[in-house]
């Protein structure tokens, strides 16, 4: 069950992601400007489709690379299912929080308000901060070494796209981002 509903984590995880850019399109505002700074983040959508079929082949009881699990624990198997839930939740209240200003990317031509309120008032960067916690929680549910490789692949993925968001940020929002910095932590 525990693996059933982590990659049930995965598919909301994405849904509410592109519900969100769906909804901000309607409208008017494209919210999808991944890749707009640097081409080089077309590369991280082959990785990410692979980390989809680990976690569906694995929920099926067939790593697809014939990997098996580090161990085996029930109980660490459900943590792994809360911080998969806790993450989904903080992903909804980031989202939410975002209102009118969500994009995937840095948006220079029509960038939004600095959002510094919900979510944003505990941490600059709480949508990975969720991402974080659900790919920590489907390591704790499918234990192998691809998903532990993974984590560490978006942690470093994740701190680069913090710190090109900050640099434009700085730029765009002058001293108003400069006091939220000082009153609000870059992850937690």
């Amino acid at each position: 069950m525990p693996k059933y509903l982590a990659s049930l984590a995965m598919v909301l995880l994405l849904g509410m992601v592109l519900i969100r850019a769906w909804v901000m399109r309607r409208r008017g505002v494209q919210a999808m400007k991944f890749a707009a700074i640097d081409r080089s983040d077309f590369l991280i959508l082959p990785f990410a489709l692979f980390y989809l079929y680990m976690v569906f082949t694995a929920a099926l009881g067939s790593y697809g690379l014939g990997l098996r699990e580090l161990f085996h624990a029930a109980v660490i198997s459900w943590l792994g299912v809360l911080f998969c839930s806790a993450g989904l939740g903080l992903l909804f209240w980031s989202l939410a929080s975002l209102s009118e200003s969500f994009r995937i990317g840095i948006d220079r031509e029509s960038p939004g308000r600095l959002a510094t309120t919900g979510a944003f008032s505990l941490s600059r960067n709480p949508i990975y901060v969720a991402f974080a916690v659900i790919l920590i929680g489907e390591f704790l549910v499918f234990r192998n070494w691809i998903f532990l490789l993974y984590i560490v692949a978006a942690a470093w993925l994740f701190h680069r796209q913090v710190l090109r968001e900050e640099k434009y940020l700085r730029k765009r929002y002058g001293e108003e981002y400069a006091e939220y910095c000082k009153r609000v932590r870059r992850y937690l």
